[in-house]
C-alpha cells in the first residue's frame, strides 16, 4: 500500500509542479501583452518577475537533478557544484533584469517620458496575478506539507 501511496503522492507533486508552470506561463505572457498595450514599467516589472521565476524553477529543476549524479571519473567529487553554478546564472539573471528596470526607469523620468495607462485591462491583470499566486501558493503549501 505505501508504493500505491508513494506514486500517487509523486503524481500530485508532479501536477502540483505542472500546473504552478502552466500558471507562470500564462501570468507571464498576460503580463506582458497588458505591460506593452499600457506602458506600464511597473508591469512589464512583474512580467519580467515572472519570467524570472520560470527560469529559475526550470534552471533548479536541471540543476538538483544533475547534482544527484553520483561521482565519476571526470567529476571525482560528484556533481554538486552545478547547483553553486545555477544559483550564480539565476543571480546573474536578477542582475541583469535590476538594470534594464532601472534604465527604463531613468529614461522614463528623464529623457523620454512614457504616459501610462490605467485601464481596466492594468487591473484585471494584476488581480487575476494575485488570485492565481494565492492559489498556486496554497497549493504547493499542501502538497508540501503532505
Amino acid at each position: 500500500m505505501a508504493i500505491v501511496e508513494n506514486s500517487m503522492e509523486a503524481r500530485e507533486k508532479k501536477a502540483a509542479a505542472l500546473s504552478s508552470v502552466g500558471a507562470a506561463i500564462f501570468l507571464t505572457l498576460m503580463k506582458i501583452v497588458v505591460g506593452v498595450m499600457t506602458h506600464s514599467l511597473g508591469i512589464l516589472a512583474e512580467a519580467a518577475h515572472s519570467a524570472l521565476d520560470l527560469v529559475a524553477a526550470g534552471v533548479t529543476f536541471f540543476a538538483v537533478k544533475y547534482a544527484d549524479r553520483p561521482a565519476d571519473r571526470g567529476h571525482t567529487y560528484g556533481h554538486g557544484k552545478i547547483e553553486n553554478l545555477s544559483a550564480l546564472f539565476e543571480t546573474f539573471l536578477l542582475l541583469v533584469t535590476c538594470v534594464w528596470i532601472i534604465y527604463e526607469a531613468i529614461d522614463r523620468l528623464f529623457f523620454n517620458p512614457v504616459e501610462v495607462e490605467a485601464t481596466f485591462w492594468s487591473f484585471l491583470v494584476m488581480s487575476i496575478s494575485i488570485i492565481v499566486d494565492i492559489s498556486r501558493s496554497r497549493m504547493l503549501d499542501r502538497v508540501a506539507k503532505k
